[in-house]
């Protein structure tokens, strides 16, 4: 039985929610459905006067229902995209007005059935337009709860075969319909990594764009097509297999669990700044992506959620509200995910977040994007002077002259400099730049002594490596998946459950002992420590830390540009050239069989 929609209770967060090809157009203004009910009636059988007075009420109400929530859910599309509590009364109350016409349709459905003409694919299309809600729920709020809800309504749909009949219609937007209800489902089912799902909607999705497109001379056809080609490259990008015994792949999960962080021994001293918000940016060229999602960001964004819950478990009964002194604490910060925005559309989402970050709480900016580097010689070194990385240029055309045409000693204007950043580390600010031009960001100046890091990816990989930027970056995989990515540059692409369960036990043991030798260091900046408290924080430097000592160890990584570097820079030999370090990495290697890809220590002069 597909639950009523229970109405989420905190704000914000934001993922695009277009589907490349599959962009709903807001419906032309017609007249209320309520104004046919009853010429509806009468078609359906017997004169107007036939018809019981109680049956003709259940039908009105039922078409002002239908039409309110379409009212409702239509102008979601006005509200801002960014900002706390602007758009929660609204979406309040849509999830009122469709959790009522639900279980109407529940209640009347025989009556609907025999006077209104109900079809099964206008309660799928109820169906849908709920877990539409909940999605969006999980956008503005970050809370993965809320997929899980979306995910239900979505398989009720595809289990009670809602959309089954649409085909014998010689109606092309009903099939459209159902298509773009494959492509969102197929979005919640790859964040929610049910990738067994993912692969049979993806064929069924191929299945109903072929038929569609034989049936109906659409112009469609190709975007359609595009986006089958970027889900099946989406799924296929990770670059190492876990198997079972019997040969099926292991589904993994990269978000937090309870166990995943290293754990802070009694005594350490940390600060206590939380990570509260999330600016995640991508805008690599050629890069995979599906939904306006590339892998890089689909990455990055699961390193900063812990695994979901069943919302029952978490949220109040139903017209219970929590004390106003017992605040409910929020398990993921919220994010901004971002594809391809211009500077102005940057600007403003990180202004939004720095204006509403709490105290003691930390600002995050993960920049994925193609690097921008300095045109001429400059006689100065400021934070415009090293380029930056690239933002949207909306086609290269500013008051109808392309880029390329303006005065070179003049600045990249569609990047984001160092010096772009500068107004906002009067807040403690996290930022991690895997770009070709990372370096840039080193060359931070904290103006304001707020705790302020900067994680850099390396600027180029070897060329012994496999090419696998189109499938995400390296330096970010580390990021998610360390496991993986270290067997990535050990050459291994498969490797059995039992062997992968064990390496991860292993890897736990290597981030307790980075995490003790960061907060053990006397010679580091105590701006690291004061982001330490955080899980989140905390797991992301101990990663970023395995994989500099990683690549300085492996044998292919040779150039000082193939390492990953910070702001402010990290003792090496308390940290990524640590020997006890360097003695778990090739322990590690050891039980993977491939400890000659690794030089026994690192080599100052290689």
């Amino acid at each position: 039985m597909v639950r009523g929609a229970r109405q989420p209770q905190q704000p914000r967060s934001r993922l695009a929610p277009r589907l490349t090809g599959t962009v709903e157009k807001p419906p032309r203004k017609r007249k209320s459905r309520t104004e046919f009910a009853l010429k509806e009636i009468m078609s359906s059988g017997g004169a107007e006067d036939d018809i019981p007075q109680g049956e003709r009420k259940t039908v009105t109400d039922f078409c002002y229902l239908l039409d309110k929530s379409k009212q409702l859910f239509n102008g979601l599309r006005d509200l801002p995209q960014y900002g706390q509590k602007q758009w929660q009364s609204y979406f309040g109350r849509t999830f009122d007005v469709y959790t009522k016409l639900w279980k109407f349709q529940q209640q009347h459905r025989q009556v609907l059935d025999n006077r209104y003409g109900l079809k099964r694919w206008q309660i799928g299309e109820i169906a849908s337009k709920i877990g539409q809600l909940y999605y969006h729920y999980y956008l503005r709020t970050s809370e993965t709860s809320y997929l899980n809800e979306a995910f239900s309504f979505y398989s009720a749909i595809r289990q009670r075969s809602y959309y089954s009949q649409v085909n014998k219609e010689d109606r092309p937007e009903l099939v459209v319909k159902k298509l773009r209800y494959y492509a969102r489902f197929i979005v919640v089912c790859l964040l929610l990594n049910k990738m067994d799902v993912v692969k049979d909607l993806v064929k069924e999705l191929s299945d109903e764009i072929e038929d569609y497109t034989h049936r109906f001379n659409t112009e469609d056809q190709v975007e359609w097509n595009l986006v089958l080609q970027e889900v099946a490259a989406f799924i296929e990008a990770d670059p190492v297999m876990v198997l079972n015994d019997d040969n099926t792949i292991v589904i993994t999960s990269n978000r937090l669990a309870e166990t995943g962080a290293p754990l802070l021994e009694q005594g350490m001293i940390v600060g206590q700044l939380s990570l509260a918000d999330a600016l995640i940016i991508g805008n690599c060229n050629n890069q995979v992506k599906f939904s306006e999602l590339t892998v890089d960001m689909f990455r990055m964004l699961q390193a900063l959620e812990r695994e979901p819950m069943n919302l029952a478990s978490q949220m109040n009964k139903p017209g219970m509200q929590e004390s106003a002194d017992k605040p409910t604490r929020r398990e993921n910060p919220h994010k901004y995910l971002l594809y391809k925005p211009t500077f102005s559309q940057l600007y403003t989402f990180l202004a939004a977040s720095f204006k509403e970050l709490p105290a003691n709480s930390v600002l995050l900016i993960y920049l994925s994007a193609t690097g921008v580097f300095p045109t001429g010689r400059s006689d100065s070194e400021g934070p415009y002077d090293f380029g930056g990385v690239l933002t949207n240029s909306n086609r290269d055309v500013i008051n109808g002259d392309a880029i390329h045409k303006r005065n070179q000693s003049h600045k990249e204007m569609h990047c984001l400099h160092p010096g772009d950043l500068y107004p906002f580390t009067r807040k403690p600010l996290f930022v991690i730049v895997d770009s070709s031009n990372s370096v840039a960001y080193k060359n931070f100046t904290n103006l304001f002594g707020q705790p302020l890091v900067c994680l850099l990816s390396p600027t180029a990989y070897p060329k012994a490596l496999q090419d696998q930027s189109q499938r995400g970056s390296l330096f970010t995989l580390f990021l998610n998946n360390p496991l993986m990515a270290f067997l990535f540059v050990s050459g291994l692409s498969s490797m059995r459950r039992g062997l992968w369960e064990k390496c991860q036990e292993y890897l736990r043991k290597i981030n307790r002992d980075i995490a003790q030798l960061l907060t053990h260091s006397r010679s580091i900046d105590q701006a690291f420590l004061q982001f330490f408290g955080d899980e989140f924080l905390r797991l992301l430097l101990t990663r970023f830390i395995f994989c500099s000592a990683t690549m300085r160890m492996h044998k292919i990584f040779r150039e000082t540009r193939n390492y990953p570097e910070s702001y402010p820079q990290l003792p090496r030999d308390e940290t990524v050239e640590n020997p006890h370090l360097q003695k778990h990495i090739l322990e590690l290697a050891s039980i993977l069989d491939v400890r000659n890809v690794f030089f026994e220590s690192t080599i100052d002069d290689y």
